[in-house]
């Protein structure tokens, strides 16, 4: 009887100590001391360092390996470390500029998992001065695009009237500034769409700032006050248009399937959240043109404001200039070419801006539209 409880006693510690063990183990992470990001100046020297666990050396004697995914843009060394506890430093020469990603790769397979959190993502910028430059243009095209709502909504104020004032226009932007909102906080509120994100993108960092989410929002209530103008003052027989209902219907249908899809589970709510964002980009391809359309037919501008035109045209040309200072300063044209949804959509707006000013300056500067 004795020698069967010393038994038990023994295999109890052992399975405390097994339980123990492999909990531990599953903590043996191999972890950068610092963040996952790096910013060097063009042929800069810097480190960062790895810490090892104090568990490793009983589990292998593996070997990691650290890729560089663009060996023109940064050298490592050393490339190759010997799994033992404590701090290892590596260091980073900027070879040229551009994005690059560290990871690391394990001699033997099993002990993989213990580097999967090892990674960094370094940018090497050309000139120092340019990437401030680059935050101003930011915050200046942020503050023009901001307040580009409020000369419309001052115009409609002072004439007690929104006749000139295009229904579409002002309908297709709710609309689109409503999905954009629900993009941004969807993506920066939401934890089960940011694990799917981060799923998706392992080493990528959630696209969505704060200011993202206050121009979303700030720009959704503008829009709103407009509306309610268009209900309390003098609007004559507009009234939004049978197309724009029918492009909205489309886009309605659209958007209700995949929420039910993504409700049982069919999609994921990020693909649906990506949908809202296609469907915003459509409208702001297409939102200019019924403003545009309505000028030309009254032969005036009268009720459309100029003062948005241009904080527009302001705000679009700067979001265009910081994309080029930037591909010029990371040395990123794929940005710009490769990808030109953005690039695109502000050089569109920018056109769109210049007609405007054309058709109020030029073609239709004599129209005295409001008198008629």
């Amino acid at each position: 009887m004795e020698g069967d409880y010393t038994r038990r006693k023994m295999n109890s510690w052992t399975l405390l100590f097994a339980i123990f063990f492999y909990f531990r183990c599953g903590q043996c992470d191999i972890i950068l001391t610092d963040d996952h990001e790096l910013n060097l100046k063009l042929n800069e020297v810097s480190k960062f360092s790895i810490n090892a666990s104090s568990f490793l050396s009983n589990i292998s004697n593996t070997e990691i390996q650290l890729i560089v995914q663009h060996s023109d843009i940064i050298r490592l060394d050393p490339t190759i470390l010997n799994i033992t506890e404590g701090i290892h430093d590596i260091n980073v020469t900027a070879l040229g500029a551009g994005h690059s990603e560290v990871y690391a790769n394990a001699s033997d397979p099993a002990f993989q998992k213990h580097v999967k959190d090892l990674f960094l993502i370094v940018t090497v910028y050309k000139q120092d001065w340019l990437i401030p430059f680059s935050v101003v243009i930011g915050w200046i095209y942020f503050v023009a695009w901001s307040i580009s709502f409020y000369p419309q909504i001052y115009i409609n104020w002072k004439r007690k009237s929104v006749v000139g004032l295009n229904f579409d226009f002002i309908i297709l932007n709710i609309v689109g500034f409503t999905l954009y909102g629900i993009f941004n906080l969807g993506l920066f509120f939401i934890p089960e769409i940011q694990n799917e994100y981060s799923d998706r993108h392992p080493r990528g960092m959630n696209p969505v700032k704060v200011n993202d989410i206050v121009f979303a929002v700030h720009a959704a209530i503008a829009t709103l006050i407009t509306i309610v103008q268009c209900f309390i003052y003098e609007r004559e027989e507009q009234r939004v248009s049978t197309t724009a209902r029918t492009i909205l219907g489309i886009f309605g249908g659209f958007l209700t399937i995949s929420i039910i899809l993504a409700g049982v589970k069919v999609i994921h709510w990020l693909d649906y959240l990506y949908y809202c964002s296609y469907v915003k980009l459509t409208i702001t391809l297409i939102k200019y043109i019924p403003q545009a359309y309505m000028n030309y037919k009254r032969k005036s501008t009268v009720g459309w404001s100029i003062g948005n035109i241009f904080l527009d045209f302001t705000g679009g040309a700067l979001s265009m200039l910081q994309m080029i200072v930037d591909a010029y300063n990371y040395d990123d044209w794929v940005s710009i070419f490769g990808d030109p949804t953005k690039f695109g959509l502000g050089l569109f707006s920018v056109v769109f801006d210049i007609f405007f000013i054309v058709q109020h300056y030029i073609l239709y500067r004599h129209s005295n539209y409001a008198e008629n």
